[in-house]
């Protein structure tokens, strides 16, 4: 373990602030620093300098002025010795930061004047930022946006994870098909991060673990490991509105000890000399490799002890730098925060620091372990409940895995003592499934080793208590509570959709730029025909902007009048975008049946990526352009329907599409989002939701009103019963005309000419069992449809309905969402 740096040392000390003057944050003086970076930093003159050159000496020039914050905010925290936050998350979907660090930093104006002085243009240099490739759908994005409102909120926080070389990947359509690429976001280097090479903890792996001497069952071990890798740190920080604070999101990559065999090499074998480095190195490459095979599911497991390893170390050495050795202070300075069961393994690996490192007594060491860890629940999927094969476990983390059973153990002792010989209870609440193959349930041992439990939406809160978790809920009762999501609005309004922006500051005044419960005085202007006349005219020129997007990136034309239909996110059939790809079929069908009908020109607008080895999705995917390449050029069709699927989604498309959109298309099998925040981002703009009662659609609902959303389908209670009583999805298709022709048309071959085949284990899961109740959605989908072409026909009733959207949704907020956290959970204050 390597020594922390001296400047991070000096951050825990009341030392007095630096005497070096704070950088000037005018045009004149950002003008004259960016030339400096620029001649100094990137080796380039005025003449040379290209867009990239203009992008990183911004960068460097704004970092300087983070820095004049984030040293002495650091520092003066520790010497207040105010209590930790430490967010663990295996994705932090950041994005772009120019653009948001600028505008944090309320520094918009002068950088923008800076750059047109130097003959650059700011939209263009930010333009050159590339998307980090640091996670992949809403749990990192999430995770950013809780960042970021931490900061605004001046809660002194990092955030711990993995700087991946690659990412999840970079998404091309070819032929219609997804085609993954290693994502490069980091060939130019990265401005923001500060590469800590000093900072590096050894993470062991595999080996063997000995008792120490005189130790009883519950005693320290010596655990000895076979091989070990160091993860070495990378500090981006991260700004919170008009720069309130300045935190740390630290993200460890990996470095092999041996960088090579030099004997082999000089022996000739040059490949073989790199072999252990490589594999090691693997760990921080890519976000979620492929788990298909024993070596993929190894590498995912390695990867979250990694993280999770490192960063308890790194804070456990820093609290004992600060407190003077005391471990037993730990859960009053230092909450830790499990996003999802990701990082759960943090759990065990904190009682061996305690036990095994620092002497604490297991009793003790459990309690404050409990004390510390809170966990973030955002699924009711099984398979995103992470379980480890038994054998996998003991081979890889063979101390960790003692751990568990010794938790297990005690755990199941305690709750056979509060309900005797019952034997379905405790088999329902053990850390280790037996039934089929023996493996570990991640997210029992979270539950097990929490304080609290959250789930992340009120419907979603409920199900964890009355289903997924509800013996603990018995066991543990005010255990698991609700935390509903919520969103930066400073990303998600006042940067993506600057032109809405202006408007509400002009209409409600500027306090809406600080407190998103402002947008509640637009309700009466809702029914202002001469604002609804100006908010559809920044709707209008949004759409026009996505129009150009669409048209460059994949040749299509879509006309700005018509519906912008969106459904952008992660491809998962419960997320069911094959929903909305049948209800486009049986539209192509109606338009070509009835063409002189009064149709409501839509396009209808999809991105999203699937994972590289789930089949299913990538087949919907391939359907989806399918059935686009067809529409798209039937000259009967006329441009009233066109279909849009837009590669390689990332946090700046979305910043393109959601001020754009029209209609929201949060569809999801009832019961099975766990709260969504995407819903909130589009309805926050002014899009209009058609849902299910899933996720946080049922707040949304309650908020914004029956009559400005479309509500349809199944509910919770209905998914519930078909699935206990067995679904004949059968018969639903035969008694569905419009549904029995798409579907026979797909199995057909009209969608796929070259291949009738191609689609089949898409229309057998819907004619089999239909786990995800595409089927028996159908035609209330549809029929929901065609009340929204009704509204779209009424352009003053849409107007108010989408300015309610707006003025509505302020509660969440991200803002909100963290204050909720550090008072309930993590019992911090919040200094604004």
């Amino acid at each position: 373990m390597s020594p922390q740096t001296t400047a991070e040392q000096s951050m825990a000390e009341p030392l007095a602030e630096p005497q070096t003057a704070r950088r000037g944050v005018d045009a004149a003086t950002l003008r004259a620093d960016i030339l400096e970076k620029l001649t100094y930093n990137v080796g380039k003159n005025l003449v040379a300098a290209n867009p990239h050159d203009w992008f990183v000496a911004t960068a460097l020039a704004v970092r300087d002025r983070i820095l004049d914050n984030w040293l002495p905010q650091t520092r003066a925290a520790y010497a207040a010795h105010r209590k930790q936050v430490y967010y663990l998350s295996l994705e932090f979907l950041i994005g772009r930061l120019l653009a948001d660090n600028v505008s944090n930093l309320e520094m918009t104006e002068a950088v923008t004047e800076a750059l047109t002085s130097l003959g650059a243009e700011y939209d263009a240099v930010r333009g050159q930022e590339p998307d980090a490739a640091l996670g992949n759908g809403g749990l990192g994005r999430l995770a950013a946006c809780f960042m970021e409102s931490m900061a605004t909120l001046a809660i002194p926080a990092f955030g711990y994870g993995i700087r991946y070389d690659h990412g999840l990947f970079r998404q091309a359509i070819v032929g219609g098909v997804q085609q993954e690429y290693p994502e490069d976001w980091l060939a130019f280097g990265n401005p923001w991060e500060f590469a800590r090479p000093e900072i590096a903890y050894t993470i062991g792996f595999g080996g063997h673990v000995a008792a120490a001497e005189n130790a009883d069952d519950l005693g320290p071990r010596v655990w000895t490991p076979a091989e070990t890798v160091d993860a070495v740190a990378y500090d981006t920080p991260v700004v919170g509105w008009r720069a309130a604070q300045v935190n740390t999101l630290r993200l460890w990559s990996a470095r092999s000890p041996e960088i090579l065999r030099l004997e082999s090499f000089n022996a000739g074998d040059h490949v073989g000399a790199l072999a252990d480095r490589v594999r090691l190195e693997a760990v921080s490459k890519v976000l979620y490799p492929s788990d298909e095979t024993p070596s993929g599911q190894e590498l995912r497991l390695r990867q979250e002890f990694f993280f999770a390893s490192a960063s308890l170390q790194d804070l456990v050495k820093r609290h004992l730098r600060v407190y003077d050795g005391d471990i037993r202070s730990l859960p009053d300075r230092v909450a830790i925060q499990l996003n999802d069961t990701h990082p759960a393994i943090s759990i065990a690996e904190l009682m061996r620091i305690m036990v095994d490192l620092n002497g604490v007594p297991w009793e003790e060491a459990w309690d404050l372990t409990r004390r510390t860890f809170s966990y973030t629940n955002h699924t009711l999927l099984p398979e995103a409940l992470e379980t480890w094969p038994v054998p996998l476990m003991e081979r890889l983390l063979p101390r960790q895995m003692q751990i568990i059973y010794m938790i297990n153990a005690i755990h199941l002792d305690e709750a056979d003592k509060a309900h005797p010989h019952d034997t379905r209870l405790l088999t329902s609440i053990s850390l280790i499934e037996e039934s089929h193959g023996r493996k570990v349930r991640m997210g029992h041992l979270a539950v097990v080793g929490s304080h609290h439990v959250n789930g992340v939406s009120a419907l979603h809160t409920n199900l964890l208590r009355k289903t997924l978790f509800s013996d603990f809920d018995m066991l543990f009762p005010g255990k698991i509570v609700n935390k509903t999501n919520g969103i930066t609005f400073r990303r998600w309004l006042q940067q993506c959709n600057p032109r809405l922006t202006a408007l509400l500051v002009e209409a409600v005044g500027p306090e809406v730029l600080d407190r998103p419960d402002v947008l509640e005085k637009l309700r009466p202007l809702a029914s202002d025909a001469s604002f609804q006349t100006r908010f559809m005219a920044v709707k209008r020129a949004n759409k026009v902007s996505l129009a150009r997007v669409i048209q460059d990136r994949i040749g299509v034309r879509v006309d700005p009048s018509a519906l912008f239909d969106v459904q952008i996110k992660r491809i998962h059939e419960y997320k069911r975008q094959l929903l909305n790809v049948l209800e486009t079929i049986a539209l192509y069908d109606a338009i070509r049946a009835d063409p002189m009908q009064n149709w409501s020109p839509r396009v209808k607008i999809f991105a999203g990526k699937a994972a590289a080895s789930y089949h299913q999705a990538k087949l919907i995917i391939r359907l989806a352009n399918d059935v686009a390449k067809l529409v798209n050029n039937d000259p009967v069709v006329r441009g009233r329907l066109k279909v849009a699927f837009l590669p390689n989604y990332n946090v700046t498309l979305a910043e393109r599409i959601i001020p754009a959109a029209d209609l929201s298309e949060q569809i999801s099998t009832a019961g099975m989002e766990a709260s969504g925040t995407g819903n909130m981002k589009l309805a926050l703009n002014g899009a209009l939701t058609i849902g299910t009662m899933d996720g946080a659609n049922v707040e949304i609902f309650d908020r914004v009103g029956a009559d400005n959303i479309f509500i349809f389908g199944l509910t919770t209670e209905d998914v519930a019963e078909r699935r206990q009583h067995g679904y004949d999805a059968g018969a639903v298709i035969a008694a569905s005309p419009k549904l029995s022709q798409v579907l026979e048309q797909i199995e057909g071959g009209v969608f796929s000419p070259d291949d009738r085949d191609r689609y089949r284990p898409i229309t057998q899961a819907m004619r089999g069992g239909d786990y995800f109740l595409v089927t028996a959605d159908f035609d209330s989908y549809w029929n929901t449809q065609r009340q929204v072409a009704e509204v779209w026909r009424q352009p003053e009733v849409w107007a108010k309905s989408a300015i309610l959207n707006t003025a509505n949704v302020g509660w969440f907020s991200a803002d909100r969402a963290i204050a909720e956290y550090a008072k309930d959970i993590w019992n911090v204050p919040v200094n604004r």
